[in-house]
């Protein structure tokens, strides 16, 4: 079947197979972002979601259902009726992650969902205080194992990935390091600008400009790539950890059910959406990377990758949401 890309409305009246569950032409795709407005989800979602509705004539609306860690949100569109009129904007911390700190979620991230797109991914920076005597990773690592046990690093709360990064990096690094949880990366900057905490993994866009006020130091970016925004700060692998490695990446999933042309047809619109230098301009300022080409089932190996990946890290750091 020939798909037109100036109308998903079109496609979703035509598509074979799902007659029964076809959107009327004209209904609004709701895209469920399941963390709160203004969070880089959300900002992610609805510059996408603009872009999408530019392309095809389709409205796409974000709808935040935000609380226990994701799980809502996610949870309303497990149970969505598979007409492509209701998709996920999801993230490592809601399929790669939350699953296993969770085993009671109302939904398996493997069978409830149908893969759509990997849309884009997101680098933190290693910060510390200017006070503390060292300039790049391989130095940090040296005086935290001088030091065992007396340096305290910082994460927007247990089972962030903020926390598994910090953990991923003490166990590569093999060091000990005290975990001291907040309520979001934001609320622990006043103890790391005071030496009360020594480490943070931060966002690029949240941590830079504690960095260019002169009140931080960015040791490095966790990314396989240095940041566009920070291009003068080098990698974690290249600065003093080999092979060091940590992203966030965002992804748009389906309920279960969505039929194979349907799946390529969304996958086929949301990949020009990120080709747009409009959407990539924007994911700059965020601190994101967009995805540029990619299908359905590389987004579902790609996150099947990075969910057994952490989940051996949190049984080897025997991590729990308390």
């Amino acid at each position: 079947m020939r798909v037109l890309s100036r109308g998903l409305a079109a496609l979703l009246l035509c598509i074979a197979g799902v007659a029964a569950a076809q959107a009327p032409a004209g209904k609004t795709i709701r895209l469920v972002v399941p963390f709160p407005a203004g969070g880089a989800t959300d900002l992610l979602a609805r510059a996408i979601g603009q872009r999408i509705t530019q392309q095809t004539g389709q409205s796409v609306v974000v709808d935040n259902r935000a609380g226990a860690g994701g799980s809502i949100g996610s949870a309303e569109v497990a149970k969505a009726v598979p007409d492509g009129a209701t998709l996920l904007m999801a993230t490592s911390s809601t399929h790669a992650i939350g699953p296993h700190l969770n085993p009671n979620l109302p939904y398996k991230t493997d069978t409830d969902f149908t893969p759509i797109a990997h849309v884009a991914n997101a680098t933190n920076l290693v910060l510390v205080p200017l006070g503390l005597p060292v300039s790049t990773v391989g130095e940090l690592i040296a005086y935290a194992k001088a030091r065992p046990g007396q340096l305290n690093y910082a994460s927007s709360g247990n089972g962030t990935i903020v926390h598994l990064t910090a953990e991923a990096f003490k166990a590569q690094a093999g060091v000990f390091i005290t975990h001291i949880p907040y309520r979001g990366t934001a609320l622990a900057i006043p103890d790391l600008v005071s030496n009360k905490v020594q480490l943070l993994f931060d966002s690029v866009v949240s941590g830079m400009p504690h960095v260019k006020d002169g009140k931080l130091k960015a040791l490095a970016v966790t990314g396989a790539r240095r940041s566009a925004l920070a291009p003068e700060v080098p990698t974690v692998s290249e600065s003093g950890l080999p092979g060091f490695e940590s992203t966030t990446w965002f992804g748009v999933y389906g309920p279960k059910g969505l039929s194979a042309d349907m799946v390529k047809a969304l996958n086929a619109e949301f990949v020009r959406a990120m080709q747009s230098a409009e959407v990539q301009e924007r994911l700059a300022k965020l601190g994101a990377e967009p995805v540029t080409a990619g299908s359905a089932e590389q987004f579902a190996a790609m996150v099947k990758a990075d969910s057994a990946r952490w989940a051996a890290l949190i049984r080897q750091r025997k991590i729990t949401l308390e």
